[in-house]
């Protein structure tokens, strides 16, 4: 099923609880990311794909702000 018609089916309230979901999981990618690239580890394939989940999830959390907020024309 579609991303969104899945959130087009949601509440407001359920969005906002996924919506923070998303957020912190975003926040942990990217201290793993970090911790990946301190450590000075060269399994660039783990950080690729850890990279490409963070952006997965910053694309839904943007679909998510969309709905929650939608455009006011001035």
């Amino acid at each position: 099923m579609n991303a969104s018609v899945d959130i087009s089916m949601k509440t407001d309230e359920v969005l906002k609880v996924e919506l923070e979901v998303f957020r912190r999981q975003h926040r942990d990618l990217d201290e793993a990311i970090i911790a990946l690239q301190e450590r000075g580890t060269s399994d660039q394939l783990t950080i690729r794909r850890l990279k490409k989940q963070k952006l997965g999830l910053k694309d839904r959390i943007s679909q998510i702000e969309d709905r929650l907020t939608p455009d006011i024309i001035a």
